[in-house]
């Protein structure tokens, strides 16, 4: 079973009913909802020390907790950092330096460090950061609020972490990159920014009826969204937004089409919506790419007037 097959058996054999959406939504007081979540960075699984640059390690490992804050619509107010470290890391400026990129970030979306933990490790370095935030009572945008006849988008362009990621495994590395194209996909998948803001502005406004980060991949993700909704979903190839570095990169419009649909780690925010409440709201630039169906379970794509099935094929660990 992937990791995915394995929570939903947890959920089922235990009755877990705050496990399911990108953050767990709990209640604080009678105003107020708290958001955690917790994610979890191994080293030559997640990221590679000899392709990153410490800082921007420390500023990722905190980046992906913030966007699942941003999936809910929420704010971030506290976080945790725990670390298992090998001794050779210990002994170095590694540490220090991580630290540094994790708070440049944290002090943008002004989250307190409240505490954490911190082991040797016998082998490779790990990070896990917990972040902790708030919406208004009730008002946590949760996965299964997609009604047939939403629109789907998109907050930005897709597929430029994936690119980056291809860069880096074949040999390419930041500040050496051949042209400023690569340097700019590496720096999408190394420095992924959090969409806060909009994510707040989206349910602020009482504008999106579901929302996920694009973390594991789009197609992977918009399965989250249909399951947890109990819809379908039709997305049009030809309205995916693109990274336009992505283009030299690839070299084919399928080969870039499967970064942009299965790469994962944009970390833009995936969201359902009532189209005229869009059109009217002004919100900023997102991109329409599809419709939700009630063609329960159903992921279509449609490519030069052809309807074929998407499966999930975005990023497992298992």
């Amino acid at each position: 079973m992937n990791e995915f097959e394995f929570i939903n058996n947890l959920k089922e054999r235990y009755g877990l009913t705050h496990v399911g959406d990108d953050c767990a939504v709990l209640p604080k007081d009678d105003s107020t909802d708290l958001l955690i979540t917790s994610d979890l960075m191994v080293e030559d699984i997640d990221f590679k020390l000899d392709w990153t640059i410490t800082e921007l390690l420390g500023h990722k490992a905190l980046a992906v907790s913030l966007s699942d804050i941003a999936a809910m619509g929420g704010r971030p107010i506290w976080a945790m950092l725990s670390m298992g470290i090998p001794d050779l890391i210990w002994n170095s400026d590694l540490p220090a330096r991580f630290i540094k990129g994790w708070s440049v970030l944290a002090a943008i979306f002004d989250v307190e460090l409240v505490g954490g933990d911190i082991s040797r490790s016998p082998d490779n370095f790990f990070v896990d950061t917990t972040v902790g935030g708030g919406v208004p009572k009730g008002t946590g945008v949760l996965r299964s609020g997609a009604k047939p006849g939403d629109g789907i988008y998109v907050t930005g362009p897709l597929g430029g972490a994936a690119g980056g990621l291809r860069l880096l495994e074949s040999g390419v590395r930041t500040g050496a990159a051949a042209n400023a194209d690569e340097e700019a996909l590496i720096m999408k998948q190394l420095r992924p920014l959090p969409q806060i803001r909009i994510g707040d502005d989206l349910r602020t406004r009482e504008l999106a009826h579901a929302m996920i980060d694009i973390s594991d991949g789009l197609s992977s993700d918009l399965a989250h969204i249909c399951s947890s909704s109990q819809v379908g979903a039709v997305i049009n190839a030809n309205d995916l937004p693109f990274e336009a570095e992505l283009i030299n990169l690839t070299g084919s419009i399928d080969a870039m089409l499967e970064l942009v649909l299965h790469g994962g780690e944009d970390f833009e925010l995936l969201f359902t919506a009532d189209d005229e409440k869009i059109s009217k709201s002004g919100i900023g630039e997102i991109f329409r790419i599809g419709e939700i169906t009630a063609n329960v379970g159903i992921i279509e794509l449609i490519r030069d007037d052809e309807r074929l099935k998407l499966s999930a094929e975005g990023f497992r660990h298992f």
